[in-house]
């Protein structure tokens, strides 16, 4: 699934696409893309007749387009993906929803469509609120609860410390709580993990405020590289609005490289089994808590 670096490449790229256009028809193709809109399809498209569109915004693995007071919100789910083309295009295979724009029909118009192979990503218009952890800028409604992402301004280090200190529960877990800190999926989970030497189930409630200083600057690290490499591609479903794939797979060091030598100490990488998913560490550098379950 599309973590952090990977929507923030998406958000971008729209920027330059979309901002400032205004929208003139959008054509439902699939209902389940819009399925947490409960109006439905024709009043999904009447609510974005003749909106213009705002500059994207974008918190944790949610992006939206503000307009008014009001917001198309988007989640790519597993394969979700958000294109910028050509109008006169052939539609993709898995073509969910079509934007059109006023200026579309010219001759450098362009169109926005979202595309999902799995349909496990959607679309809804949602309203704006003012955001509950003090950001600059407002947020959907839907969304209002999690918490802001490693990279905002609004962003707590000392709330985030404290609120892990109350917390008995591993540290992987906590990382992908998106109560705690939004944009956090497994795949940077375990390379943050690796880069602070910590393993997953060490307890949130003994880290001291230097190691989860330390872990906070591991996640910035790590996620901000894969942002410079345009994301992690693992296969086709994930790409920018102009259908390009991010190279950061190449430079992972802990995620799905089970018995590869460690690049810090050359011990072979172990997996073990994590809420019906993986998890990959290094058994020198992130030694497991006495009690945590073996590797699989």
């Amino acid at each position: 699934m599309p973590e952090l670096p990977e929507v923030e490449v998406v958000r971008r790229g729209l920027d330059s696409w979309v901002a400032g256009r205004t929208v003139s028809t959008v054509e439902v193709l699939h209902p389940r893309a819009i399925r947490r809109f409960l109006p439905g399809e024709s009043e999904f498209s009447a609510r974005l007749a003749g909106v213009t569109l705002g500059a994207p915004q974008r918190r944790g693995k949610y992006l939206w387009l503000p307009y008014g007071d009001g917001a198309v919100l988007a989640h790519l789910g597993m394969s979700g993906q958000l294109l910028v083309g050509e109008a006169a295009a052939p539609q993709q295979k898995h073509l969910r929803v079509r934007f059109t724009f006023t200026d579309t029909g010219t001759p450098d118009g362009t169109d926005l469509r979202f595309v999902d192979q799995r349909t496990f990503g959607h679309l809804m218009v949602c309203p704006l609120v003012p955001d509950p952890s003090c950001g600059p800028h407002p947020v959907p409604d839907v969304i209002a609860h999690i918490a802001p992402d490693p990279f905002e301004d609004a962003f707590d280090d000392e709330a985030f410390f404290k609120a892990m200190k109350r917390k008995q529960t591993g540290v992987k877990r906590a990382l992908l709580d998106q109560s705690l800190i939004s944009g956090v999926g497994n795949i940077y989970a375990d390379e943050a993990l690796w880069l602070a030497k910590l393993h997953g189930e060490r307890l949130t409630s003994t880290l001291t405020r230097p190691k989860t200083a330390e872990l906070l600057a591991s996640v910035r690290e790590v996620m901000g590289a894969a942002l410079e490499a345009g994301g992690t591609s693992f296969d086709s479903l994930y790409v920018n609005v102009n259908g390009e794939s991010g190279y950061f797979e190449r430079s992972l060091n802990a995620y799905g490289r089970r018995d590869e030598p460690c690049a810090r100490c050359g011990s072979p990488i172990r997996r073990e089994v994590f809420m019906n998913r993986s998890s990959y560490s290094c058994p020198k550098c992130q030694p497991r808590p006495r009690g945590a379950a073996r590797a699989s």
